[in-house]
């Protein structure tokens, strides 16, 4: 059905049903706003779909996998461990299946309308929706944008065949015998290490001086050992120049120091970062919707846009292309259309990698502290320290509290070990609440847990440490 040139009145239109843009529609609607939502996919965007949940739930797998293999410390083994990896696929499909049926449930619940389809603006208060079967237009008060990003394909290595994105290497049907990973950041550190604990040999060329780039030093010398134990080749301080594919394997050529070199195998991961989606049939140049020299959306504290009653979030504005982000950002902007005074506030955005071991970083590092300023102290607490960790047999890391001086009050803390994908969650909630590290120390933790290291933690940096030795 095409709906001529009628037009069909809503309060909020939101571009994207990804975590940024479902959160967002769903907010605008619980503030009273009839809301419609548009994506050219299933609910739940990149993350849900592609992304976050589908390679956590093969990382979760291919850690099952390496335990059932590695049991001899507690005194079990096991013969003739087997991988049924299509099994394993039906297991991430299953989850993800759960997960956007739920979103689809909430969006429902909460009466927001959902289109599947493409959108297109008409003007800045107008938009055409349409899939192949109609193409109906709106007229909006307010817009949200939240369309996302897509990984960067490079010249050299273009996607196809036996070169591979994240998105086509969560869905292939076996095992692969070899992989080349070009990008050593936390997607391909995660990818490389999940097919490597699979049995894949793994070769990650990295153009930085380590693994995982955005993390400390003394953090990444952790992940790349442990990489290194399971058999992953690490190639630091490389350009990768070209790749030749044939329908059995593929061969990059790349450089160190000067030095030509190449290694072939099954196929080639590139994950080089990931590109908004300003660009295609969208018509963000037609409205005149400012940018900037990366292609991203110029926004305001509230997600505002160069046109006021347009807002965006998430992939396609400045700062780190996070889930949670994009959800905090969708809040915030379906609350500002609402006529609230929220404003985002960027203090604490924790980042996670869920290599082995995780990682995790919130607030400020010990060096970032220093440049804003600040007189600094900090500490390390080994996780070898901790009775949980040890009874775990997976004791390996440390916590890094970051407080200023003067005041005692906690700046930052960075994790790697043993769920520090969870434990950075506690010190998130310090920082927010402007909690000292006086108020973290004299909070009983449960014995014996993980958590008890952030207490330890923070008595370590405040001069009285009981479980290690000044």
């Amino acid at each position: 059905m095409v709906v001529g040139d009628a037009s069909l009145d809503i309060d909020t239109l939101v571009i994207g049903a990804g975590p940024g843009g479902y959160v967002a529609a769903i907010r605008a609607a619980q503030l009273g706003q009839k809301v419609l939502i548009v994506d050219k996919g299933v609910v739940g965007g990149v993350c849900l779909n592609r992304g976050c949940i589908p390679s956590k739930a093969l990382i979760s797998a291919a850690h099952q996998y390496e335990s059932a293999q590695h049991g001899e410390a507690f005194g079990i083994s096991a013969e003739n461990v087997k991988v049924d990896f299509s099994k394993t696929q039906e297991f991430k499909n299953s989850v993800v299946k759960k997960l956007t049926g739920g979103v689809a449930g909430l969006l429902k619940g909460n009466k927001v309308e959902v289109f599947t389809g493409e959108c297109m603006f008409i003007s800045d208060t107008e938009a055409r929706v349409f899939n192949d079967h109609e193409s109906p237009r709106y007229r909006f008060k307010h817009c949200i944008i939240a369309t996302g990003s897509r990984p960067i394909e490079l010249k050299p290595f273009p996607f196809g065949g036996r070169i591979l994105s994240s998105t086509e290497a969560l869905e292939l049907p076996e095992i692969p015998k070899s992989m080349i990973v070009i990008g050593g950041g936390y997607i391909g550190a995660e990818l490389g290490q999940m097919y490597s604990k699979f049995g894949t040999k793994v070769t990650i060329i990295e153009g930085m001086d380590t693994v995982l780039p955005g993390f400390d030093k003394d953090m990444t010398r952790l992940v790349a050992k442990n990489m290194a134990k399971t058999g992953i080749e690490i190639v630091t301080n490389a350009k990768a120049e070209s790749a030749d594919q044939n329908d059995k394997e593929v061969t990059v050529k790349y450089s160190v120091g000067g030095e030509a070199k190449e290694v072939t195998a099954e196929y080639l991961l590139v994950t080089v970062g990931r590109r908004p989606n300003t660009d295609g049939e969208l018509g963000l140049d037609l409205i005149g919707l400012e940018l900037d020299e990366r292609g991203l959306v110029k926004v305001d504290h509230q997600g505002r846009t160069s046109i006021p009653n347009i807002f965006a979030i998430g992939d396609i504005v400045p700062g780190l292309a996070l889930a949670h982000k994009a959800s905090y950002e969708g809040k915030i902007a379906a609350e500002a259309i609402a006529g609230h005074k929220s404003v985002v506030d960027y203090k604490v955005i924790p980042a996670v990698v869920f290599t082995d071991p995780e990682c995790s970083s919130v607030g400020l590092t010990e060096k970032e502290a220093k440049d804003k300023g600040y007189k600094v102290k900090s500490g390390k607490f080994p996780f070898a320290g901790n009775g949980r960790a040890l009874s775990l047999n997976n004791a390996e890391g440390f916590i890094r509290l970051v407080a200023n001086e003067e005041n005692n009050l906690v700046l930052g803390a960075q994790i790697v070990g043993i769920e520090a994908s969870n434990l950075i969650a506690e010190l998130g909630l310090a920082i927010e609440m402007g909690a000292t590290l006086e108020d973290i120390a004299l909070t009983i933790h449960a014995h014996p847990t993980l958590g008890e290291i952030v207490m330890e933690a923070a008595e370590l940096v405040e001069g009285h440490p009981i479980h290690v030795l000044k």
